[in-house]
């Protein structure tokens, strides 16, 4: 009788740690009660389970361009069968991955939220700081540095913030992505998870002690499965290489090969390359890193069991080897059209899963971007297009060289980054300049700069209020603590990066154009071209689950997409 007694605590025991706590046992499980889309009762009760899905780096065209390639169980799903906001932007610069992320999820832009760049100075440590890093936390899977991350930069609550508080903690919120702050930044500070991957020699999908002290067993597992291992293999185009046509062609001067492979042309033999690749990082820069994140996702949505009763639960899931693969080989390449188009598998497995263990009606699901991205320069200029590069350096050199005209000193300035100046103020203080005479001195010669556009100083943002255009999305980025005393804009189709691959950050709708799908519970079907905003989405999940908004919010709902 004893040894039977212990082997019902061990099982115990080992059930409690294979998945996050459940926290709301006493609820009633009504996982066997799927009701159908158009069902009044589903509408009613709302749905069991919200998916957000990020792409990164996704320009709103590749919805378009490569359509007629996508099967009709993918993006073609939810465009077909959701809705769809075609001429959905960003309101803010810089757009980046962190800035984008923490949008989407709080609802407002980074003049609230704080969220700056992926990096930026620090005024006050003097040093450059990456969004999520935090010396408080350890990492949980992992012994390296990269496990050391939480949210605690992000300033204002996310949707699943609010999510966590309107249930009392009941409800289940769990962030995944291939980046540390694609998974973090959109599961907020009250979830119960966030996984990111960790590649180099390690290959597996690891947390921080914010969260949790250790790993659920199902997650263990899968990286005990070592999944990581069966994508290190070759990647060739899913379909004849003559047929992307939506694309330039496979040998061409404007993309970056891996190291140890002369040119950036198909098949790819990761095996081969991982030793001059990251190992496994080099995954991340393939479509299998999103893959692996969707395997993942499927897998914590079963283990989970997220979506199985009353109590709303959210999985936030951001797929970014698309940006990886669009930064080295760019906007235009065959390696573009072929990850899209195993994405859009990818996403279908992911939607079928859903069907089968939620229900196809019990859940509703969002589909964005953290950004765009340009087309190569070098690449628009072979086509007569304007275009070019921007030499930061050269640009420091001259800019120090003036100051040292005007105010004899060549201290004045502490850093330069996101398109940002940022003074000393003690030396400004030391030498007695009135720091708005630095700020106008400054916008008035680097004006003159080669590819400059536009100047924005640290008094006209914070005293006055930009009406629309480039200077409103300034002012909606501009945080008066985190930001710089001097903002430049660069003209159209101009970065400060490598002849090859492609980038963002910039203002131009080629940055700011996303795509904006909502499907399912509680979503009707349609299309619309009305101009929407990143930070609508938000406060349309916060409607849609009857939730206060994040506190922060500053879009609105879009009303056109949610079922009356």
């Amino acid at each position: 009788m004893k040894n039977v007694l212990l082997l019902i605590v061990a099982f115990v025991l080992v059930t409690s740690c294979s998945t996050l706590s459940r926290k709301r046992d006493q609820q009633p499980d009504t996982s066997t009660q799927q009701t159908p889309l158009n069902s009044s009762k589903a509408e009613q009760d709302g749905p069991k389970l919200v998916v957000g899905i990020v792409v990164d780096q996704m320009r709103y065209d590749y919805l378009s361009r490569f359509y007629n390639r996508y099967s009709e169980d993918g993006f073609k799903r939810l465009i077909k069968e959701g809705y769809q906001l075609t001429n959905n932007h960003y309101n803010f610069v810089p757009t980046y991955t962190a800035p984008g992320h923490a949008s989407i999820y709080t609802g407002t832009s980074p003049m609230n939220h704080g969220i700056i760049g992926n990096n930026w100075y620090d005024k006050f440590d003097d040093k450059v700081i990456y969004n999520a890093d935090d010396n408080q936390v350890t990492g949980v899977g992992t012994e390296s540095d990269e496990g050391k991350m939480s949210p605690r930069r992000m300033l204002t609550t996310t949707i699943t913030d609010q999510l966590e508080l309107q249930t009392q903690g009941q409800a289940k919120v769990i962030g995944i992505s291939i980046k540390d702050r694609g998974a973090i930044l959109p599961a907020g500070h009250a979830a119960d998870a966030a996984y990111w991957f960790e590649g180099s020699d390690q290959g597996n999908f690891i947390s921080s002690t914010f969260y949790m002290e250790q790993l659920p067993q199902w997650v263990t597992d899968f990286n005990a499965s070592k999944k990581a291992d069966a994508y290190l293999k070759t990647w060739n185009t899913l379909y004849p290489l003559e047929t992307y046509t939506a694309s330039g062609s496979d040998l061409n001067d404007f993309e970056k090969a891996p190291r140890g492979k002369e040119t950036a042309v198909f098949p790819y033999d990761l095996k081969k390359l991982r030793g001059e690749n990251g190992n496994y990082s080099l995954i991340k820069a393939t479509p299998y890193g999103n893959s692996i994140v969707a395997d993942f996702a499927i897998e914590a949505l079963k283990k989970e069991e997220m979506g199985k009763d009353a109590i709303t639960d959210f999985l936030a899931v951001s797929f970014s080897s698309t940006d990886y693969i669009g930064h080295q080989y760019g906007v235009n390449s065959v390696e573009i059209e072929d990850t899209y188009l195993r994405l859009d598998r990818d996403i279908a497995r992911f939607l079928k899963a859903l069907d089968q263990e939620v229900g196809k009606g019990n859940y509703t699901v969002f589909l964005t971007a953290d950004h765009g991205a340009v087309n190569n320069p070098a690449y628009l200029q072979s086509r007569n297009i304007n275009a070019g590069y921007f030499d930061r350096s050269d640009f420091r050199e001259k800019l120090n060289k003036a100051l040292v005209e005007k105010f004899s000193s060549d201290e004045l300035i502490s850093n330069i980054s996101n398109d940002q100046i940022f003074f000393n103020k003690a030396n400004v203080m030391k030498n007695k300049i009135n720091p708005i005479d630095l700020e106008n001195f400054i916008a008035s010669i680097i004006l003159d700069y080669k590819h400059i556009d536009k100047v924005f100083t640290r008094n006209a943002l914070v005293s006055g209020t930009m009406p629309d255009g480039t200077g409103k999305l300034i002012q909606n980025g501009f945080h008066h603590k985190r930001s710089g005393d001097v903002i430049y804009v660069l003209e159209p189709a101009v970065i400060s990066y490598s002849k090859t691959g492609s980038t963002h950050g910039s203002s131009q709708s080629y940055d700011t154009h996303v795509p904006l799908l909502f499907y399912g519970n509680g979503i009707k079907q349609g299309s619309s071209s009305k101009r929407t905003e990143i930070i609508d989405i938000a406060p349309t999940i916060s409607s849609l689950l009857k939730i206060s908004f994040p506190n922060g919010a500053t879009g609105n709902p879009i009303s056109e997409v949610l079922r009356k």
